[in-house]
């Protein structure tokens, strides 16, 4: 696991592809909405999606506010209730 972005609004953290005897091959990226509280994973074929769309963003240079925007495109997929472990 290892946190790929931190502000004060989102938290994003991918996990690597858990290997041949796992059934996540292609890894996956949980997205955290820090406000909302709440949060999503995405793995397969929707982790490669975000995985090229973070890609075209980082190639324009944004800024943190312009990675916060593109995550809160995000946050009407959020169900999923955030907890300490």
């Amino acid at each position: 696991m290892n946190m790929i972005y931190n502000s004060q609004l989102f938290c994003v953290v991918e996990f690597p592809p858990l290997g041949e005897d796992g059934t996540q091959t292609t890894g996956g990226f949980e997205i955290m909405d820090k406000q909302l509280r709440r949060e999503i994973f995405l793995g397969g074929k929707d982790a490669e999606q975000f995985r090229a769309s973070v890609a075209r963003l980082i190639s324009s240079e944004p800024t943190a506010d312009d990675i916060d925007e593109f995550l809160a495109g995000y946050a009407g997929l959020m169900t999923t209730p955030l907890t300490l472990h």
